[in-house]
């Protein structure tokens, strides 16, 4: 019988999810064939994982722990501290085709950060090396744009993972993070997981079109307004439901209205056109409550975390998504539902959801 070919993935992921990610990189990949080539090793708190498997394929786009996924091509393990360029050369050289995009990347991690300070004077070096041997595209935007991205990734100064990704099934951003700064006059750093989750979950146009000034949204959970403070400054007005304290700013915004009130009892005396929401609780509470306000009709769209577990975190991650699922199927409700672990999340992942038409 002719052996599949073997095909190893490179995964990046936020430090000690590594096992999340293996599991459900594997769960995905049997779906479409029962057999993987070999179990991966898992170093915990790396910040990435290696998969390798048959002929099957995996879609970044549906792997809620994955921040990156790249097509793992070469390993070199021990770079000479001398001369670093040549080997990563040679590597390089036997791949087919251009790219269009050299990314120098390092694990999240501590030991990742000190590795930056030398990627960071590395990447001219490299680039300027592999632009002259016509391997790395310096034509115009358009071109470039339309070829695969090149991932050096060092784990240390001495190792390298050479590998690629298609731009249709990958993160646009290095090392799969989209960084978000905290502005001083919002009231808590929570503000940055709802600016990521916007950014990574809605290009430019639809959030124009899905953000606009003058919708209005509710906050479930919104004290003391870091997700709140997100919508306002878009010209969105809020009712903020929490029973404690709006800071800063928002205690007495114009955009703002702030009703006391548990989250899980708030009922909205008409259909606003978003719900948000961060409280802690479980998440299969935080699922039902979402499918009640869709199936209601309460809201049109929704940004919410789900709180993970301290074990089984993706069986918990699946049982809540499946209940809305299960909630907007009964009730013939078109929808698309997107899940990530982002940058800014810690033990919790974020989904978006939003009514769709036939």
């Amino acid at each position: 019988m002719e052996k599949s070919p073997q095909t190893d993935w490179l995964i990046y992921c936020r430090p000690g999810f590594e096992q999340d990610c293996v599991q459900e990189a594997l769960r995905q990949a049997r779906m479409q064939k029962p057999v993987i080539a070999e179990q991966p090793l898992i170093q915990p708190c790396s910040g990435y994982v290696i998969v390798s498997l048959n002929d099957q394929s995996l879609n970044y786009h549906q792997l809620i722990f994955a921040r990156q996924l790249v097509q793992l091509h070469h390993s070199i393990s021990s770079l000479p501290e001398r001369d670093r360029l040549t080997p990563i050369l040679e590597v390089v050289s036997t791949l087919p085709g251009k790219f269009g995009t050299l990314w120098l990347e390092v694990p999240d991690t501590n030991e990742g950060k000190l590795v930056s300070n030398f990627t960071r004077r590395f990447q001219a070096l490299l680039e300027t090396a592999l632009r002259r041997q016509g391997i790395l595209e310096d034509q115009a935007q358009e071109m470039r744009n339309s070829l695969p991205r090149l991932h050096c990734f060092f784990p240390d100064k001495s190792s390298v993972l050479i590998g690629t990704s298609n731009l249709r099934n990958s993160a646009d951003a290095i090392m799969g993070i989209v960084r978000q700064s905290m502005p001083a006059e919002a009231p808590s750093r929570s503000t940055m997981k709802l600016s990521e989750a916007i950014a990574v979950f809605m290009d430019r146009s639809q959030q124009a079109r899905l953000l606009r000034q003058g919708m209005h949204a509710v906050d479930l959970g919104a004290a003391p307004g870091g997700w709140t403070w997100q919508l306002i400054k878009r010209g969105i007005r809020v009712t903020a439901v929490d029973n404690g304290p709006m800071k800063g700013p928002l205690a007495n915004h114009p955009l703002v209205q702030h009703i006391r009130q548990d989250g899980f009892k708030f009922v909205p005396r008409k259909a606003v056109d978003w719900l948000v929401c961060d409280m802690v609780e479980k998440p299969s509470r935080v699922a039902t409550l979402i499918g009640d306000w869709f199936a209601a009709g309460w809201c049109k769209h929704s940004i919410f975390n789900l709180k993970l577990p301290m074990k089984q975190r993706l069986t918990a991650i699946d049982s809540a998504l499946g209940e809305i699922r299960k909630r907007l199927d009964e009730e013939g409700i078109n929808y698309l539902m997107v899940a990530k672990q982002l940058y800014h999340d810690r033990e919790e992942v974020t989904v978006f959801l939003t009514r769709t038409k036939q």
